[in-house]
């Protein structure tokens, strides 16, 4: 094969399902496609965008064949829109499509091209159907165990509910896998509330979309299913007026019942009193005062070898610089 007729891949991410969601860049790669290859529910997901078009389609369990058939048809000279719902790099088939390229000897100077092109995730989509519960630290986890060990993804688990994250469950429960949200519920509630907000957002964007808010304790009795993404808030998450909103944090800085002003101690555009260098003032002292390691240890929540090093490590006051956004 001369470089001249090697085709293009191109990972597409088609959003959370509606056409208007997609990327104009989205839209104009499956139009530039010569084939389209999906899993059967996304490609009726752009039914009216793929009229005329060589389609392949593939079950669920079928990502490698995917990947397979994109680099059998770009090797052939074609343009191929390998596509996924939501982000293509999110549990998506970027990923897969890179080992497979891996495998076969491909390289970035190779004549495929390959060009992965964005879309919203499912936790971007269901965010914002139910308010802006990301707004502070966030991850996302799959609960799937096809292809991850139950022990890595319970340790993830624990960890996330432990540090406060606002938590976005992908694959939370098939007709097969019933019992891994009833286990992650049992590991969150060991760190959280049982009251913590939690959205469970099934079809975002979709012909059937269905939004339930619920809390912890309830969460494994909702109706959930592989079309579903479920939203945890963290310990100051909250529900009002059927929005779902995870306070960014201006409150530890700002008045916000006097105008917004400032908190005594507190300067804008600079770290909190409580930031990285007031807390070593504080650990300073305290460590002085007679504290241990491992009551420290114990009274901030981190490891102690961590507590130790951080003792034990010279530092200098923040310099003057000029004042950082806070949003």
């Amino acid at each position: 094969m001369n470089e001249t007729s090697a085709g293009k891949i191109m990972l597409v991410g088609i959003g959370p399902g509606s056409v208007e969601h997609m990327t104009q860049r989205a839209r104009d790669a499956i139009a530039e496609a010569d084939v389209v290859i999906g899993y059967v529910t996304y490609i009726k997901l752009v039914a009216d965008l793929i009229e005329g078009k060589e389609i392949i389609r593939k079950s669920m369990t079928e990502e490698l064949d995917r990947a397979v058939s994109a680099l059998e048809a770009a090797r052939a000279g074609k343009k191929v829109a390998l596509i996924s719902s939501g982000d293509a790099g999110v549990y998506g088939m970027a990923g897969p499509t890179y080992e497979v390229l891996f495998q076969s000897g491909w390289t970035p100077d190779d004549a495929v091209q390959v060009e992965i092109i964005p879309g919203a995730s499912a936790l971007n989509s269901c965010a914002a159907l139910v308010g802006a519960p990301l707004t502070h630290d966030f991850c996302a986890i799959s609960l799937s165990d096809l292809l991850t060990p139950w022990p890595t993804i319970a340790r993830r688990l624990d960890a996330v509910a432990m540090a406060d994250f606002v938590v976005a469950l992908y694959n939370p429960k098939s007709g097969r896998r019933t019992r891994q949200i009833v286990e992650a519920q049992r590991l969150f509630l060991r760190h959280r509330r049982a009251d913590t907000p939690v959205a469970i957002v099934k079809s975002g964007y979709r012909r059937r979309q269905n939004i339930v808010f619920t809390t912890l304790d309830h969460m494994a009795d909702a109706d959930i299913g592989m079309l579903s993404t479920v939203l945890i808030g963290n310990s100051n998450t909250f529900v009002r007026h059927g929005l779902m909103v995870t306070p960014r944090g201006y409150a530890n800085k700002y008045d916000m019942e006097e105008g917004g002003a400032t908190r005594d101690g507190e300067r804008a555009g600079r770290s909190l009193s409580t930031g990285l260098l007031g807390w070593l003032d504080t650990l300073q002292a305290e460590h002085a005062a007679g504290d241990s390691i491992e009551l420290l240890a114990a009274r901030h929540r981190l490891p102690a070898d961590y507590i130790r090093a951080t003792l034990e490590e010279p530092w200098e006051a923040e310099a003057p610089a000029a004042e950082e956004s806070e949003a």
